[in-house]
Parts: structure tokens; C-alpha cells; sequence
């Protein structure tokens, strides 16, 4: 993108708001001073090492460092009995080291000829109109709903097109619907069809142009209990049902919490997959007192198959990370890990975070056994006052081995500045 797109870009985006100032002060009262806009810059340096290559690929590392902006944009309502409003998502990435060995990394999209784009960027607007608490919007779409999480995981968040409703009439009770035709990766500026991905494996001979979704989310007990209910359909590939149970109970100086759920799901339409057959049931316990919380869990895959969901999401399941899943298929795994929230020490702001997962049982098609495990640090820093209140850091180092698919060894460096211009 030359330097002409660019301006293009940054005057299209500050457009928006200033479109929206510039209409019937007494008319959109409510759509103006409802309206909110912030601005995040993103650096972020992303390596991983393929220590022991299992696969087509003999890409032996993946390591790029770029810079990204992300304008967010959210309208009020106009008064009357329907609200009407717009919303507007901006990026922008920017390559600052990369070559074509190291490619692949999630951050930057990779051209014909092998090599990183230097740049690229995306304007979605999504149009929404409210009545009582009932919400329809149409357009740029960004769900987090156990059937399709949102996984902000990259230099710029993903995102889908289509149409979505969320319904709170009742106190307590939320039900969402949606349908999405199309999604924007995280590491591409344009709209393609969605794919599934099954346990780890990307699915890209066959696509869909539709994921629809219902569910609901049922919170009680002083907002201690949640139940959950959902039923997520890839057209033509998969459909999926989720039941969910969360629960958090004080004991003392304790707070004590649960997180279950389960996954049932099979092929949908004209199977462009085949035959898919998955059971996934997972767990996580935890226990908090004062800055420290501790966590328990377990998670099982049962079926034919590994967990499908659509690329390149992550999911609610208790033993997933960003760097394995532990969701192939039959794989039976367990994660222990602790939090320390350093304001229990006077120092506000920086958390830490130790894990370990380790799994087996895995039903590689190969006639053996596989194995996987992985051990996370994570230390971030968001700074609280002076004049780099609103500055992030976070640090990420995994280290990730298995025998069925290729080892990775992993360092992320993140910074993050987000300023309120609206």
C-alpha cells in the first residue's frame, strides 16, 4: 500500500466520528454523546523455533516483528423508541522485520512471491439498531460466544461479516443469534470463506460460506452461577452443541471457582469433511486467596475425530493455549497452573502466570501413541499512572514438545498504548 493509500486509510477512519459530529445536534443527541473511540498501537514480536519438524513443512522457524493500530469506534443511539447508530473498526499493520524464511507467524500476511506485505489495513463498519434491550447489528462483526470465541491472540484482531441479535429482556438471561458469511483473518485485509480446522490441522480443501449460531447464557446466584447453552452450525461441515457450567463460591478467605463444559459435535450438510465425531468434555478449578490463585484441570476428547472449530479461532476449552490445543483426537490432558496478582504486593498493574499442560492417549493414525506437553511463563505490566498510564508490556515464553506433530520453543514481546479519544 503507497504512501496515498495510507492518508486515504487514517482520513477514512477519523471520517467516522466526524461524519457523526456533523450531524442534527438535537436530532442525534443520543448517538453523539453515547459515542466512544479509542486508539491502540500494537507492537509486537512474535518467534517460534520448530525444533523437531513433523509434517510437509520444513520451515525450521517462524519469527517477524510488526507494528499495528487498531481504531475502535462505537456510535450511541438515536432517541426514540429505535435507536439507530454505526460502528467502526480500523487497522493497521506495519511489517518491521521479517524475510521469507522466517514467514508464517500470524502477524503479517505472506504474499505470492514468499515474502511479507510490508502493509495492510481494513475499514468495517457494522450498522445497529436497539429497541429496549434487544440489539440487531449488521456488518463487521467480532462474536464471543463459546461456539466461536474471539481470539485476539495476534498484531490485529479478527473479525466476520454477516448479522447477529442479543437479547437481555430478561434479568439475568442473554440469547444471541447470528449469522456470518464471511471472515477477515487475522493477518489479511480482505473477506474470504471460513474453513474448519480439526484439532490442529487447518481443513483448507473445503469452505463455507455460512456459520450460524443460537445459544443463551443464563447468570443467577448473585451472579456467582452461570449455565450455558449453545448450538454453533459450519454449513456443510460440522454442527456443534455446547452445555456450560460456571460457579464461583467464597469459603472464608477462598473464593473457589469451577468451569465445566462439553462439546458434542458431528458433520452437517454435504459433509465436505466427511464423516466428523467429536465428544469434548473439559474442566478447570481454581482456588484464589489474596493475590494468588491456583488452578486444576482436565480435558478429554472422545469420538472419531479431533475438535473441529472454525480457522483460526481459539475456544473456551479449559486446556487450550495459544500454542497447542490438546484437543486432538481421543487425547486425554491435564493443566496445572498458578496466578500471582502483584497488587496484593503494592505493586498494582503486574500479574504473572505459570502453567502446565501435559496430555496423551492421542490417536495419531500412525499406529502409536501420541504425547504432547507444555510449559507457559507469562509476566505483563500495564503501567498506572504518570504519563505512561495506558501503556501494556507483556512477555510470553512457552516451550511446547509432542512426538506426533512438530516441537515449539516460543518468545513473545508485546507492547500496547491505548489512548481515549472519545
Amino acid at each position: 500500500m503507497n504512501q496515498q493509500t495510507t492518508q486515504r486509510f487514517w482520513l477514512s477512519l477519523l471520517g467516522v466520528p466526524l461524519a457523526a459530529s456533523a450531524a442534527d445536534p438535537g436530532a442525534n443527541t443520543g448517538f453523539i454523546e453515547g459515542s466512544t473511540a479509542t486508539l491502540q498501537a500494537r507492537n509486537y514480536y512474535f518467534s517460534r523455533d520448530f525444533s523437531d519438524i513433523v509434517g510437509a513443512s520444513k520451515q525450521s522457524k517462524a519469527e517477524e516483528w510488526a507494528q499495528g493500530f487498531i481504531l475502535n469506534f462505537k456510535s450511541g443511539y438515536t432517541p426514540g423508541p429505535i435507536g439507530f447508530g454505526v460502528d467502526a473498526l480500523g487497522t493497521l499493520g506495519l511489517k518491521l522485520d521479517s524475510s521469507p524464511d522466517r514467514v508464517n507467524t500470524g502477524l503479517l500476511p505472506v504474499k505470492d512471491d514468499g515474502r511479507a506485505a510490508d502493509e495492510y489495513s481494513r475499514l468495517g463498519l457494522t450498522f445497529k439498531a436497539k429497541v429496549s434491550k434487544t440489539e440487531l447489528k449488521v456488518g463487521e462483526l467480532q462474536p464471543n460466544i463459546p461456539v466461536l470465541a474471539f481470539s485476539d491472540i495476534r498484531l490485529l484482531p479478527p473479525s466476520y461479516q454477516g448479522a447477529s441479535i442479543s437479547s437481555s429482556e430478561i434479568s439475568g438471561l442473554t440469547v444471541q443469534a447470528g449469522h456470518l458469511s464471511t471472515t477477515h483473518l487475522r493477518n489479511e485485509a480482505g473477506d474470504e470463506k471460513m474453513i474448519a480446522m480439526l484439532g490442529h490441522v487447518p481443513q483448507r480443501k473445503a469452505d463455507s460460506d455460512a456459520f450460524n449460531y443460537l445459544g443463551a447464557d443464563y447468570s443467577f446466584n448473585s451472579n456467582r452461577t452461570s449455565v450455558s447453552l449453545w448450538h454453533g452450525q459450519l454449513k456443510d461441515i460440522y454442527a456443534q452443541n455446547f452445555i456450560g457450567f460456571k460457579h464461583s463460591q467464597p469459603v472464608g478467605d477462598w473464593v473457589l471457582g469451577a468451569n465445566l463444559g462439553y462439546y458434542d459435535a458431528h458433520e452437517n450438510g454435504s459433509q465436505k469433511l466427511g464423516k466428523i465425531d467429536n465428544q469434548a468434555f473439559f474442566s478447570l478449578l481454581s482456588a484464589r486467596r489474596g493475590g494468588h490463585t491456583f488452578y486444576a484441570g482436565y480435558q478429554a476428547m472422545y469420538g472419531d475425530s479431533a475438535f473441529p472449530r472454525v480457522f483460526a479461532n481459539i475456544t473456551p476449552l479449559g486446556n487450550e493455549v495459544p500454542t497447542y490445543e490438546f484437543a486432538y483426537t481421543d487425547e486425554r490432558s491435564w493443566q496445572a497452573r498458578y496466578d500471582y496478582d502483584f497488587a496484593a504486593m503494592g505493586i498494582p498493574g503486574l500479574t504473572a502466570t505459570v502453567r502446565y499442560i501435559t496430555g496423551d492417549n492421542v490417536d495419531t493414525g500412525a499406529g502409536f501413541e501420541g504425547k504432547d506437553r507444555e510449559r507457559d511463563l507469562d509476566i505483563a505490566y500495564a503501567f498506572q499512572r504518570g504519563w505512561l498510564s495506558g501503556l501494556g508490556v507483556r512477555v510470553r515464553n512457552a516451550m511446547a514438545h509432542s512426538n506426533y506433530r512438530s516441537d515449539i520453543d516460543e518468545n513473545r514481546l508485546i507492547l500496547s498504548y491505548t489512548w481515549k479519544l472519545l
